[in-house]
């Protein structure tokens, strides 16, 4: 009999670069709270991880989502 793996804990994550907080993520990208904390739960606290997520997403910092100005 083999045993399963223990699918009830989470993996742990390695750390890259310094920890946003999930308002200070949600500012530099000009997100809503709930997109904001659903990839900070997904993607985890990670500044390094989250700018890159970003960057894939062509989000740069501070984008103006309209073009009124």
């Amino acid at each position: 009999m083999t045993d399963a793996p223990n699918t009830a804990t989470p993996a742990r994550r390695v750390l890259r670069g310094r920890p946003y907080s999930i308002g200070e993520f949600a500012r530099k990208y000009r997100l809503d709270d709930k997109e904001a904390k659903r990839l900070y739960d997904k993607f985890g606290p990670s500044a390094t991880e989250l700018d890159l997520l970003m960057a894939a997403k062509r989000r740069p910092p501070g984008l103006l989502t309209s073009l009124d100005a």
